[in-house]
């Protein structure tokens, strides 16, 4: 009888839906109130719903973040109030492998920090103009081999700038630009990295007016083996200051960079028609500049369509003060060990593809006083040269790269 009660019930119920029960009377239950959504979902939320032209502004403060952000919408701006006021920080980083991941055309960020990813803070990937201006990355505890590798870090992407930025104790790089053409670096700050600005298997890029101390290495050209790009060329390197990067290499176990010595300027490793110009270097403990094959030392090469060889160099007007005190090239230490002397300025590993020639491959210009070490395969020390005549050349002047995005 029970049941049938609870049927006729539910009839008279449904007839008559302004009750809120059979047999009794009740008040409506109150609408709950919704969750507020917290600052970390509404900013993803804002990415994820974002249009071509918009710009998603992010107030002054220090936001707390604990998973990786994403953008996949062309056209989008990020706009902080400032690397020092608007602060993204992912200190309780629980989940995602970058801080903010972009893969989208026409995109810029400005004014604004990420500190203390899990891994890379800015990552850009496969994409095309893209504005990086005025942002900090950092990670707060200093150099750590547990930092995130790279700062900023666009790869296999075109026309990009990086203007006003501040790098700060990356594993790896700072500032990397690899596998991409068309790059302009500029007006930034890199310090307390592995690498401070890392130009990598990319072509076409202007490196000016930045600051790299108190790293590893202060600049890298590279072009290396076993990548999807290669032929990095046509770098220009100029207007600097590359000072006292001598922290000790705090690279994770088995990354390339971990073979930077502490102490090193500018490294130029197998790339070709490279200009350094009107830069200033001192007090870089293991050599101001070196320019190398990725051979040196019986490294070998297993992919056949990479060229290990650095070719067409222009080195010229730099200034060079202090700097060598303290040689840690493994080419280099034998040879100090063996003179006594401090590294000269500019240092060449002497090695020439089979069949190459010396003629125009290091041009010091027409009446460098530089001073100029050649390794020559860096064997034996007591083979090396100091004798730079063949080296007193010109090369072309490298074109200035020309980007075509708003506010540049």
């Amino acid at each position: 009888m029970q049941n049938s009660k609870i049927l006729k019930c539910g009839l008279v119920c449904g007839l008559a839906a302004v009750l809120g029960s059979c047999g009794s009377e009740s008040e409506p239950e109150a609408p709950q109130a919704a969750v507020p959504m917290s600052f970390e979902e509404s900013l993803q939320t804002q990415l994820i719903q974002a249009q071509p032209g918009d710009v998603i502004v992010i107030p002054a403060g220090t936001h707390q973040i604990t998973r990786s952000l994403s953008l996949n919408v062309p056209g989008v701006t990020i706009r902080g109030a400032g690397m020092n006021e608007t602060i993204l920080s992912f200190g309780g980083q629980v989940q995602g492998a970058e801080g903010l991941l972009v893969t989208a055309d026409d995109f810029v960020i400005e004014d604004l920090a990420i500190e203390d990813t899990v891994g890379d803070a800015l990552k850009v990937n496969e994409s095309r103009n893209v504005t990086i201006r005025r942002v900090r990355t950092e990670w707060t505890n200093g150099p750590d081999s547990e930092n995130g590798a790279y700062g900023i870090y666009p790869v296999q992407s075109s026309n990009v700038l990086i203007d006003g930025a501040v790098a700060i104790g990356a594993a790896d790089a700072g500032i990397y630009v690899g596998q991409s053409s068309q790059i302009v670096v500029r007006n930034s700050r890199a310090e307390y990295n592995v690498a401070g600005i890392e130009i990598e298997n990319s072509t076409f890029a202007d490196v000016y007016d930045n600051v790299a101390t108190n790293n590893t290495g202060g600049i890298l050209v590279f072009d290396l083996p076993n990548l999807e790009v290669q032929g990095g060329q046509a770098t220009r390197v100029f207007n600097n200051q590359v000072y006292r990067n001598n922290t000790e290499n705090f690279a994770p176990e088995g990354a390339i960079v971990g073979n930077v010595p502490p102490g090193t300027g500018l490294l130029v490793l197998a790339n070709d028609n490279i200009e350094v110009f009107e830069n200033r270097f001192w007090d870089n403990g293991n050599v101001n500049i070196m320019i190398y094959s990725f051979t040196l030392g019986g490294r070998t090469v297993d992919d056949p369509q990479y060229d290990p060889f650095p070719e067409q160099i222009y080195v010229h007007d730099n200034e060079f003060r202090g700097g060598g005190t303290e040689p840690r090239h493994r080419a280099l230490v034998p040879w100090h060990e063996a003179t006594g002397l401090n590294t000269p300025n500019i240092v060449w590993d002497g090695l020439i593809k089979e069949g190459g020639s010396t003629e125009n491959l290091i041009c010091l210009g027409l009446d460098s006083e530089v001073s100029f070490l050649n390794l020559r395969g860096g064997e034996d020390p007591a083979a090396v040269t100091y004798d730079k005549d063949e080296h007193l050349c010109t090369l072309p002047r490298l074109a200035p790269v020309a980007l075509d995005l708003p506010g540049d």
